[in-house]
């Protein structure tokens, strides 16, 4: 397993379709996953540290846990199967650890609340990850920041499913 930080959320144009960025913490690779607006909206409001005015699901989902004495230790992303992908969340109760599937959105939604951790298994990178460009020393020019809005302009979501 393959430890990650969320990058952030995006609309891939011209679909306008939410994409997460994972990130390994020690490596290079990248994790797109297109996810919809709702958990785009939860997961962005989050890492944007804007709380909103009435809780969302998500929000309510860990006042649960809390309640009855839970807590999120990780999530994982286990696999990428007909270009979909599927994910545990591990509880900790009274009772133990117990691991439940979730959707990925909602998994990392959950995790950005709580500060628990995010893992994607080998497999599931090696399938759908890529390599981020390497950094640069240089400030990046405007036409290399116009070379990628082209990118994302003409991405297709099914071009990063294996």
């Amino acid at each position: 397993m393959n430890e990650m930080e969320v990058v952030g959320v995006q609309q891939v144009l011209p679909s306008n379709t939410p994409v997460i960025l994972l990130r390994e913490k020690e490596g290079e690779r990248l994790l797109p996953i297109f996810i919809g607006l709702p958990e785009a909206t939860a997961i962005g409001l989050t890492l944007a540290g804007q709380e909103p005015p009435r809780p969302m699901t998500h929000d309510l989902f860990v006042t649960v846990m809390e309640t009855f004495s839970a807590t999120l230790e990780r999530v994982v992303i286990t696999q990428l199967r007909d270009r979909t992908f599927y994910s545990d969340i591990y509880l900790r109760g009274p009772a133990g650890v117990d691991a439940l599937s979730a959707r990925p959105s909602d998994a990392i939604a959950l995790a950005v609340r709580m500060g628990a951790d995010v893992f994607v298994e080998e497999e599931v990178l090696e399938e759908a990850g890529y390599i981020a460009p390497p950094e640069q020393d240089e400030p990046i020019t405007d036409d290399q920041v116009e070379e990628f809005r082209e990118f994302l302009d003409n991405v297709n979501p099914d071009d990063f499913a294996g």
